[in-house]
């Protein structure tokens, strides 16, 4: 079975040389030789810049608390694939992706279907045979053209929407947002995080086109962030999370609005359980105490901003840095967020060539008037942390493998 596994996830990769394609076709054909599972299934769909990982977690973990069976299907992974798709927290099974390839790889030849679509249609077909209660899911790019966006869902929920992905979602803020504001659909209520006025605009036009309406969720008026969690206040009742951030009781509170407007009778203890218990490797993740050392994988301007305020609320000084970016990234959009941000900051990249070269990406932050080192590897940037200093580790899911490994931190099969 393993080689089995091996041989079918390296097929199931392979697709990816067929890159993103735009559109709905291929992905509502692949899902009508499953037999069509998604339009059997309950949906809560989400889509937006930053926070949708985060904020799909929280919901997911809500509605467990209430003692729902929940999908989860979300993107990129950080370590292994099954990540991706999830039941009650636990990831998918090799056997079943080894089912799901077996049974429809003639298809996804004749269909030339890509990566994502495939992921899209097996994530369905999964969530399907387990029988769940509800699926959350979690857009892989844009909104109106990426392949989740088949689904009919019982809600729509927009998180920040940010400048990111520009070469295929548009090079202004309006042409982003109205990529994003594609989920939305006719008579389904939609649920927002904070937006730019010119996003908050695009989003109202959308839902009048759509004959619905768009629930803005204002920040946390009071929040307090320590190295314990979150601690916050939504409509005067008090919340605590693991995860630790303003703008995570910013995602948890998007995330209660999502959930009390989809019509399940969910309890507040059961909000407050979920709430607390959620968890999203990744983000803000506390990888040591001694010293501390945080895991962000921010990759665009938004996020980093959050990171890097997270990290002075809890700590009142500069940390020291270790960034990677992906090639694909913009370093123009996120140069004016790292000035004067770090003790010292140091640059690395990843043996499988997905990201930018430490050496590159160190010269072209010196053009910018930061100057950055590249390292070899995390051991070298672990080494010039003390007690009295503190370190982030930030810019990519890319280099996650190795960071997870490097700290000695685990993912098995097990709930996440």
């Amino acid at each position: 079975m393993k080689s089995d596994f091996q041989t079918l996830l390296q097929d199931l990769f392979k697709l990816q040389r067929l890159g993103i394609k735009t559109g709905l076709e291929h992905t509502f054909q692949l899902l009508d030789t499953c037999s069509n599972p998604h339009q059997r299934l309950k949906f809560i769909h989400l889509a937006g810049t930053n926070g949708k990982g985060s904020t799909a977690a929280f919901i997911d973990s809500i509605l467990r608390s209430s003692g729902l069976k929940v999908g989860l299907y979300t993107s990129p992974h950080l370590v292994q694939f099954n990540e991706r798709i999830r039941v009650n927290g636990v990831p998918i099974c090799n056997e079943k992706i080894v089912e799901f390839m077996q049974l429809y790889s003639d298809d996804i030849k004749r269909i030339e279907s890509t990566f994502f679509e495939t992921t899209t249609a097996m994530a369905f077909w999964y969530f399907e045979q387990e029988n769940i209660d509800i699926a959350v899911i979690e857009t892989g790019l844009g909104g109106r053209l990426d392949s989740t966006n088949v689904i009919i869902p019982e809600i729509s929920v927009i998180t920040p929407i940010g400048m990111d992905h520009c070469d295929l979602l548009g090079n202004n803020l309006k042409s982003i947002a109205q990529e994003k504001a594609g989920i939305i659909k006719e008579n389904i209520s939609v649920i927002s995080g904070y937006q730019e006025k010119i996003v908050k605009e695009v989003l109202v036009e959308k839902a009048l086109e759509m004959q619905t309406q768009v629930k803005f969720i204002k920040p946390p008026k009071k929040s307090t962030v320590t190295v314990d969690g979150t601690y916050f206040l939504h409509e005067e009742v008090e919340y605590h999370l693991s995860l630790m951030g303003e703008h995570q009781a910013q995602n948890a509170s998007v995330a209660i609005e999502a959930v009390k407007g989809i019509g399940f009778s969910v309890k507040e203890e059961a909000i407050k359980v979920g709430i607390e218990k959620a968890s999203w490797p990744g983000r803000f993740q506390v990888l040591s105490r001694d010293p501390f050392v945080i895991y962000d994988v921010a990759h665009n301007a938004q996020g980093i901003k959050a990171a890097l305020k997270t990290y002075t609320n809890i700590f009142g000084k500069k940390p020291i840095g270790l960034f990677a970016l992906k090639k694909d990234k913009k370093l123009e959009l996120i140069v004016s967020c790292l000035h004067n941000q770090f003790e010292t900051l140091f640059v690395m990249d990843d043996k499988n060539g997905l990201l930018m070269r430490a050496n590159k990406l160190s010269m072209k932050l010196n053009t910018h008037g930061i100057m950055a080192t590249p390292l070899d590897d995390i051991k070298g940037f672990t080494s010039y942390l003390d007690n009295d200093q503190s370190g982030i580790i930030f810019g990519s899911h890319y280099i996650a493998e190795a960071v997870f490994k490097h700290f000695q931190f685990s993912f098995d099969s097990g709930v996440i």
